[in-house]
């Protein structure tokens, strides 16, 4: 069951009051879903009921509110609707003893028409090496059990409040492939009895790792959409930032969230800057840096400050994320692109070099190197990776060496290394920008070409000029 305060909208009364009963439904169902979920999945132990269940009181708010209005703490309301449904759902599981005195406290909460044990549960959860029920639903659904398609999907659902509908159009992918991709999911963690609690030890480092690169995966398709005709898709870096945040305010000690999360911040102050009116991509070094949200700078650099204190207070080395959060940095304190620390910039991937190593992280550190160095020190970098098969379909690797070519004087080369990354990519933005790029280089070539001849026939002796 995948109801949508949306979709139960499209078919209902469209008077403006049930309307706006409705969008209220909507608002609140997307910031309150997921502590929902979260708190059934807990005392049901099984994802996919949790869901049906939080699913069912959204449903009955859907019924009941247009007519007896909207509760005076609505999120309140729907959290006891699904804890109550949960209760409904274990008894006649007929659970252990036990478990019926945990559940008893629950019920005369209920009476005293109080959330049940939310907050308690809140508390207690703090002992844990990581607080809360939502973190255990974070951990949950982006399970390495899962693909990583699996673990966007479910998270998107889980977390983020989406619809069905809404996922496929963020992800660009059928209804039908992501309603089946997360039916999917939940059966592989039914299957795999994955428990619905918090890692421990050395898994917490291992099963963080896939938390964190699935919010990152979520921000990164929104911020260069990987294909489609948009360059960007803000409401997934929307998504990812909230997450983020929110995984941020329950893990206060972990650094590499708040690195995360400042790489996030300062990379989405660019999004006004990244196209020009016609939605056409604007590359860093040519954005205009005075529209780039300087809240969202400030934000991303204190989430860095925090992450550094992370590290110094429990004797951690700067980790992959924390170290890229570092290099945005660099871009977003200079006023003007030539004013940037580059020198600075090539060290620190140097150092992300050796902490996650990747040839997409080289590419990075040639194009940092060629603005410290020179073009030619980049292109020095650059060369290994051109042989790099990990790199063979990535568009821009021939995008990179175009741009050093060109600062070289080497016109033609560039021409036909832009040509092959245009045929590379795969979004349809990216392809217009760098045949345009191609077009460019391709009138100079021929402006180049009439000088040459013009000379030519200047330099003719008199007898021989036309």
């Amino acid at each position: 069951m995948d109801a949508s305060p949306e979709q139960a909208g499209q078919s209902s009364d469209p008077a403006p009051a049930l309307a706006a009963v409705r969008e209220r439904i909507s608002a609140v169902w997307r910031l309150e879903s997921a502590r929902i979920v979260a708190a059934v999945a807990r005392r049901v132990q099984d994802l996919g009921v949790a869901e049906e269940l939080a699913q069912d009181a959204l449903v009955a708010a859907l019924e009941r509110w247009p007519g007896e209005g909207v509760p005076e703490n609505p999120a309140a309301w729907l959290m006891t609707t699904a804890c109550n449904r949960a209760l409904d759902h274990l008894r006649h599981r007929q659970m252990a003893h036990a478990r019926h005195e945990e559940l008893a406290q629950d019920l005369d909460a209920r009476e005293a028409l109080v959330v049940p044990d939310f907050v308690d549960a809140l508390d207690a959860a703090r002992q844990d090496e990581i607080g809360d029920d939502l973190l255990r639903l974070v951990f949950t659904a982006c399970h390495p059990v899962l693909s990583p398609d699996a673990r966007v999907a479910l998270t998107l659902k889980l977390l983020g409040g989406l619809s069905t509908h809404e996922i496929a159009r963020a992800c660009l992918a059928p209804e039908p492939t992501i309603a089946q991709r997360i039916v999917r999911a939940k059966r592989q963690l039914a299957e795999a009895r994955v428990p619905f609690e918090l890692p421990r030890g050395v898994v917490l480092g291992e099963r963080l790792a896939s938390v964190l690169e699935v919010i990152y995966l979520i921000f990164n398709e929104g911020y260069t959409a990987t294909r489609g005709d948009d360059w960007m898709r803000p409401a997934l870096c929307d998504e990812a930032l909230r997450l983020g945040r929110m995984l941020a305010e329950l893990a206060l000690d972990l650094p590499e969230v708040h690195g995360l999360v400042a790489l996030m911040e300062i990379q989405a102050s660019r999004t006004a800057a990244r196209t020009d009116a016609e939605g056409r991509p604007v590359l860093l070094t040519e954005q205009n840096r005075a529209r780039w949200d300087h809240l969202l700078i400030r934000r991303g650099l204190a989430a860095l400050a925090r992450a550094r204190q992370a590290c110094q207070a429990q004797g951690l080395a700067p980790g992959s994320y924390q170290l890229q959060g570092e290099i945005a940095a660099c871009h977003a304190r200079a006023a003007r692109a030539e004013d940037t620390d580059w020198p600075h910039m090539a060290a620190l991937y140097v150092e992300l070099m050796r902490v996650a190593p990747s040839p997409v992280v080289e590419l990075n550190r040639a194009v940092a190197v060629s603005m410290a160095e020179g073009p030619q020190a980049g292109l020095n970098v650059l060369a290994p990776l051109l042989a790099n098969p990990a790199l063979k379909r990535y568009h821009w690797l021939p995008a990179v060496e175009a741009d050093l070519l060109r600062r070289l004087g080497r016109k033609q080369a560039a021409h036909e290394a832009l040509l092959r990354a245009a045929a590379l990519a795969g979004n349809a933005r990216e392809q217009a920008l760098l045949r345009q790029k191609a077009a460019d280089l391709a009138a100079d070539l021929a402006a180049d070409l009439a000088a040459e001849l013009s000379a030519q026939r200047t330099d003719l002796p008199d007898n021989l000029a036309p």
